[in-house]
């Protein structure tokens, strides 16, 4: 085993931990747009993605607390398109979740053969991110 680079691990936590902290927002914002005859389960399905991203934050959180970083209290930036089609909003999510996914394969790299424990964790997260982005692109398979 390698020894873990703190410092970098950190630093890349804190950015995976503002941008989950961002998904709150963008998902909480996006369940608050969505109008049309499938809103309430597209909805639900946003707010579902706004839990699971406050979430993710949290555990991001307690990791960085648990290797003596401080966990930050901003937010990745993000750009408001003013476009509110369920279409536009569902790609630009596909577009995020595709970002986090980049997130955690860069933390995998990083903790590889030195954190088992970030490792597993790092798998798990891209196994989630993964699912996301297969179920985003199911949803927008039958707008043309």
């Amino acid at each position: 085993m390698q020894e873990l680079d703190q410092k970098k691990a950190i630093d890349l936590l804190n950015s995976i931990m503002e941008f989950e902290l961002a998904g709150v927002v963008r998902y909480t914002h996006y369940s608050l747009m969505v109008t049309g005859p499938n809103r309430i389960p597209i909805v639900a399905f946003f707010k579902a993605q706004a839990s699971e991203s406050l979430l993710h934050a949290q555990q991001v959180g307690e990791i960085i607390t648990g290797l003596d970083g401080h966990p930050s209290l901003k937010i990745a930036q993000m750009e408001e398109t003013y476009q509110h089609n369920v279409k536009i909003i569902l790609a630009e999510s596909l577009s995020h979740e595709s970002k986090a996914l980049e997130l955690y394969k860069s933390l995998l790299e990083i903790v590889t053969n030195a954190s088992i424990y970030l490792e597993e964790f790092a798998r798990n997260m891209i196994g989630q991110e993964e699912m996301h982005n297969l179920e985003l692109k199911k949803m927008l398979r039958d707008f043309s």
